[in-house]
């Protein structure tokens, strides 16, 4: 990081309003008080980069695609460090197409071929794709235009209903934390559930399609590795694309939670973004390894 890129990305803050400025803050704070000290940013939208053009554009005037509106996809750190164990953990899923879900308060999707990003849930921000534990995730622009000509909102107020209140906890009303609605015997936890897992499957689809193929899938994350009961639904909506479960295994949170005779192996892997970090920083720097 140095003045000159801290300048070239404040340029970027009209695209990520939300987290943008307040990534940069503290660097400059830090610069400020250590100036000696080298800093090193790591994009969690850099890993998608290897994504066919077709993959990242949306359907809009060229005009409005050059200003940078186009899918960034997120979560790339923990992507790529799924893609670096998988060759350890299932030769043939790394070297072929595997389907990777990040589950956790924030929620994306990723296809890989060859350990390569193709395509993503998450779009031009962090907001898009799955249901969350908040945010909305996909959303029919209508449905925005509606609300501001009907409702009256402005964007500040839509922003709030999209990234705060919306999610696990807008269609519970009762709580975003995945085990709290897996506890409870409440009719909108229970559709909330259904929800998040009905999308899940859905993506999955499309995901597979994206890469011409399933041959793994990789669940992540914090309800990817802890929330048994998301995983086995999501394995029997998927049944079609010849994922299976082993109930005894996916309670024990794998690694492999698939049937031996199933034809996509299914596993969990914690993930580890702040290790991939790490390696960047020490890459950068030129920082041998030990």
């Amino acid at each position: 990081m140095t003045d000159a890129v801290l300048a070239e990305l404040d340029t970027l803050c009209p695209l990520a309003p939300l987290h943008q400025p307040h990534n940069l803050k503290p660097i400059r704070i830090l610069a400020e008080r250590r100036p000696e000290l080298p800093q090193v940013a790591c994009f969690d939208t850099a890993f998608h980069r290897a994504q066919p053009e077709v993959a990242q554009a949306f359907a809009l005037p060229a005009e409005v695609t050059a200003r940078g509106v186009r899918r960034y996809g997120f979560h790339g750190l923990s992507y790529e460090y799924i893609a670096s164990v998988l060759p350890s953990v299932d030769a043939g899923a790394a070297a072929g197409r595997t389907v990777v879900a990040h589950l956790g308060n924030g929620s994306s999707m990723c296809a890989l071929v060859a350990g390569r990003s193709v395509a993503s849930t998450m779009g031009f921000t962090a907001v898009d794709g799955l249901p969350m534990g908040t945010r909305c995730g996909s959303l029919d622009p209508g449905v925005i235009l509606y609300l501001i000509r009907e409702l009256g909102m402005d964007a500040h107020a839509i922003e709030d209903l999209i990234y705060r209140k919306s999610g696990l906890l807008g269609v519970s009303g009762l709580s975003s934390d995945m085990r709290a609605l897996l506890a409870s015997d409440d009719a909108q936890a229970r559709f909330a559930v259904e929800l998040y897992t009905y999308r899940i499957a859905r993506e999955l689809g499309s995901l597979a399609a994206a890469a011409q193929g399933l041959d793994a899938l990789v669940f992540t994350a914090g309800i990817g590795e802890h929330a048994a009961p998301i995983r086995e639904r999501v394995c029997q909506l998927a049944a079609w694309l010849g994922v299976s479960v082993d109930s005894a295994a996916n309670a024990g949170d794998g690694p492999r939670i698939s049937l031996a005779s199933g034809h996509v192996p299914v596993w969990v892997i914690p993930t580890n973004e702040e290790l991939m970090i790490a390696r960047h920083t020490r890459e950068a720097l030129a920082v041998p390894a030990r």
